[in-house]
């Protein structure tokens, strides 16, 4: 085969590094976004903190300061200036023990954070016990034999994060060796001193052992204690299922004195771990803030999430245009990058607020009378109002929060599906959950209503829903079916 060279033209759809940039920094929430800014601060030279944002409007911008700065022939801001006169304050040797806090001015903080590391580690729980390690620490200072702490180590590390014991002791006794010549007694012997340890109800079998053990530490003059033991210790099952006309009968109680007892019962931790294995805090910072002004909802973003970052003037008035030196390209190609960094955080602003303002208008019977007013919306409707595609609603509307009157909301939390309506209409998911959960609340104690009868219910308002879907808002809701709902009183 002969080899030749061809020239075609073609066309083809690429993605620029500057369009890239964009996107991405469009789908990331507020505390992402914090630490992009922070990590183009860090690899940026001619990236800085604006200092001026929120100064006296009467004062001339920073670039325009610059630029008077540039013509009267100063070769550097005021701010490097001081930098450069505490300079001239430091000392030629420093004390061998002297450290770098005592001479200098600690630096400030970050752009949005300023807070130490020790500081963030307690704020946010870094540092907070195990309950493993809680249980260890007990156990050290009790007086058992380094045998049985070797027992009882076992045994903790088989709890899990709830504060339940996750293996049989059968199998915690195969994990032993036989030379040592554990017994089954002596496991049981140590599990009973690791249950009585702090938290109260750990290292249980089962809930309803957990429940006892809690019981146990009750003050003995405590109203209706023995009932709720026996309650627990013989009835458990007929409590599960809410056969409360069994337990009356066989308890030969009232009914207020076995709510009493229930209410006893109730009081109790079923998930023991929890009280030292606590989850991480997860801050939420609201991205758009929407408030009512003279009866029209205005809508604006959150002036604390707003970047706070420019060019620096002094670095980009060094740029020399016909100059190829090493040093010169390296600042041209630094201050390109600045400029698209604020330029994609300019537009990210610009289209959070343009979906935000369709969102509140779209939706506005929400904010006028609550959950039960929610229209049906899908990210068609919006990028169709707005003039931008799907994808684009959906980055946009990801990880953002919205601080309304009526709470803090998901920017996704407005879309929602819909259901035809007797009438022709549509009536949103949201809204038929909101009926779904008035109708639950409003119901008998003693009757709650089954999925079919909410069916029907709804039905009577208009809103044509069969049975599972019913079942399925439901479970949605983390809503117990009706036979589980039933109570006393």
């Amino acid at each position: 085969m002969k080899q030749s060279l061809q020239i075609k033209l073609g066309h083809s759809l690429t993605m620029t590094p500057q369009l890239q940039q964009a996107i991405r920094l469009l789908q990331l929430s507020s505390m992402e976004l914090e630490a992009e800014i922070q990590e183009a601060l860090d690899s940026n030279p001619l990236l800085e903190v604006d200092e001026d944002v929120g100064r006296d409007s009467d004062a001339p911008p920073a670039d325009e300061r610059a630029a008077v700065e540039a013509e009267s022939g100063a070769e550097a801001p005021a701010k490097e200036e001081r930098e450069l006169q505490s300079n001239e304050n430091i000392p030629d040797d420093l004390p061998v023990d002297s450290g770098w806090d005592d001479v200098f001015e600690a630096p400030a903080g970050p752009m949005l954070g300023g807070a130490d590391e020790d500081q963030r580690e307690f704020e946010h729980g870094s540092g907070s016990q195990s309950l493993q390690e809680h249980l260890v620490w007990q156990i050290e200072m009790s007086n058992l034999s380094p045998r049985d702490r070797d027992i009882a180590s076992a045994i903790i590390d088989s709890i899990d994060d709830e504060g339940y014991l996750s293996v049989a002791l059968e199998e915690l006794l195969e994990g032993f060796d036989e030379d040592e010549g554990i017994e089954l007694d002596e496991i049981e012997a140590v599990l009973c001193v690791v249950q009585h340890c702090d938290p109260p109800g750990v290292a249980a079998r089962d809930l309803r052992e957990s429940i006892l053990l809690q019981l146990e530490q009750y003050d003995a003059d405590t109203p209706r204690l023995q009932e709720g033991k026996r309650l627990i210790g013989d009835f458990m099952a007929l409590l599960a299922a809410r056969d409360f006309k069994q337990i009356m009968r066989r308890m030969q109680l009232s009914e207020e004195v076995l709510m009493e007892v229930i209410s006893l019962v109730q009081s109790v931790n079923p998930r023991p771990g929890n009280a030292i294995t606590e989850s991480p805090s997860e801050y939420i910072v609201p991205e758009v803030l929407v408030t009512k002004v003279k009866g029209k909802w205005k809508v604006e973003l959150n002036p604390e999430c707003a970047p706070k970052i420019r060019v620096n003037p002094y670095y980009s008035g060094m740029i020399k245009r016909a100059d190829n030196s090493a040093d010169n390209t390296y600042l041209k190609s630094n201050l390109q990058e600045a400029r698209w960094f604020i330029k994609s955080l300019k537009s990210r602003s610009e289209t959070l607020l343009k979906v935000s303002k369709c969102i509140v208008e779209y939706q506005r019977a929400f904010f006028e009378y609550g959950e039960e007013a929610m229209k049906a919306l899908v990210l068609a409707d919006v990028a169709e109002e707005v003039g931008m595609h799907e994808s684009t609603i959906s980055r946009v509307t990801t990880k953002k929060y919205m601080h309304t009157p009526r709470g803090i909301f998901e920017l996704k939390y407005f879309f929602s599906s819909h259901v035809g309506t007797v009438g022709g209409g549509e009536c949103s998911s949201t809204a038929i959950r909101a009926l779904l959960k008035k109708l639950i609340i409003a119901e008998e104690p003693k009757k709650p209503l089954s999925d079919n009868k909410l069916a029907n219910l709804l039905g009577d308002q208009g809103i044509n829903v069969a049975r599972r879907t019913v079942a399925k808002y439901r479970e949605a809701m983390s809503i117990p079916p009706s036979n589980e709902r039933k109570r006393l009183g």
